[in-house]
């Protein structure tokens, strides 16, 4: 048996090291990618300085080797031809596989901006990015970061670190839209804007200014911000073209069952590139837990994906942030209880439906965090008074 895994992210290494404990035959993974798998959280702690480029890789050389997981680096993908059962790579050598696995993750999306091929603009995806924005970093005083979510902090710190002043646009009217509510959101800009952070927020970018080069950020309400580097960090979108130049079914990903199947025979797809029920969270557990059941029916063993809770953690201002569940809802019959803390840097929200945990955002708190998750991913029943307690930490 031949399993052919297009991609080295954290789904296509984490599939290849289940077929190694699940299945007999040649494991062999083609990337684009000049490196083997790196952990993609660490690229801002390493854009500031602060780990080495070893630090980043995930596995040593040896670990293939024992595993006997091929990886062809910098050996892009051409073309899928899945009525031959085979793989195209872009030197022109074709690969026949029995079983395949498309993790081929996802790309930065960058709004049509004018001026977005100006020097100078980046987006931070892949450690060649992050060399790139480290070495153009040292010649620039000032940067503006797209982008108030999770990566846009973090790639904001780094840049700061490095002695930048950094500025952050949001077009949203709080920070992180997706992971914090109004009040949270608050608090968590004041933390921000703290650690030195400018932050900008309802804030549309219409255009990069300079000629040639980055010299500064229009906003639509006429607001400018002086910079010679601008950061995008305003999502990803799934790496379908392979999938659907060879007519598998797409839609935001490319669409797959319960088991990870695709709409192509022995064909599968794990992680961001996936769309399963419509909806794709682009989240490292996701990415886990799609790889190991689409491994282990490559395997001929019968595993179903369920949708797993999303959740995030960041820690970019010296305190913690957890997020996960239904934290804004916007039907009525849901329960939302606090606690707020703000000279501590604490606040809490616990979001009940139906008597059940669906929801919570702990800022400043980690082990009520790790409490107050493990709830919601239970989705645990807890009586309302139990719950206000819990959240104002006297339970």
């Amino acid at each position: 048996m031949r399993y052919v895994i297009v991609g080295n992210g954290v789904a296509g290494i984490t599939a290849a090291a289940e077929l190694t404990n699940r299945a007999a035959g040649a494991i062999e993974v083609y990337t684009s990618e000049p490196h083997p798998y790196y952990f993609r959280p660490q690229l801002p702690p390493f854009v500031a300085g602060e780990i080495p480029q070893e630090r980043l890789y995930a596995r040593p050389p040896s670990w293939y080797e024992e595993r006997g997981i091929e990886v062809h680096l910098a050996s892009p993908v051409k073309r899928l031809l899945p009525d031959q059962k085979r793989i195209l790579l872009a030197d022109g050598t074709e690969v026949a596989y029995d079983r395949l696995l498309l993790a081929t993750g996802s790309r930065p999306f960058i709004p049509p901006v004018d001026g977005v091929d100006k020097e100078g603009v980046f987006a931070l995806r892949t450690l060649d990015d992050a060399l790139t924005i480290r070495e153009y970093a040292a010649q620039c005083r000032e940067a503006v970061v797209v982008g108030g979510g999770l990566l846009g902090l973090e790639a904001a710190r780094a840049l700061s670190a490095l002695g930048l002043a950094v500025t952050v646009l949001e077009f949203a009217p709080r920070l992180l839209p997706r992971q914090l509510d109004e009040e949270g959101a608050v608090l968590f800009r004041r933390l921000v804007e703290g650690i030195g952070l400018r932050v900008a927020l309802s804030a549309e970018t219409t255009a990069i200014l300079g000629n040639g080069k980055v010299e500064g950020v229009a906003l639509r309400d006429g607001r400018k911000f002086p910079a010679q580097m601008v950061l995008f960090a305003t999502g990803v979108r799934a790496n379908t073209g392979l999938a659907a130049e060879a007519g598998l079914e797409v839609g935001r990903g490319i669409v797959v069952n319960e088991r990870m199947r695709t709409s192509a025979p022995d064909v599968y797809a794990a992680g961001d590139v996936a769309s399963f029920n419509g909806r794709s969270w682009a989240i490292i557990p996701q990415a886990r837990a799609q790889a190991q059941v689409a491994a282990a029916n490559m395997a001929g063993e019968e595993a179903i994906y369920e949708e797993i809770v999303p959740s995030t953690t960041l820690k970019v201002v010296g305190v913690d942030l957890t997020s996960c569940g239904v934290v804004n809802p916007e039907e009525e019959e849901y329960l939302e209880i606090r606690s707020a803390a703000p000279e501590a840097g604490r606040y809490v929200k616990l979001v009940l439906g139906d008597g059940v945990a669906t929801g919570a955002v702990v800022l400043g708190d980690r082990a009520l965090a790790r409490k107050l998750e493990r709830l919601v991913v239970q989705k645990a029943a807890i009586d309302p008074e139990e719950a206000r307690r819990l959240v104002e930490g006297v339970a």
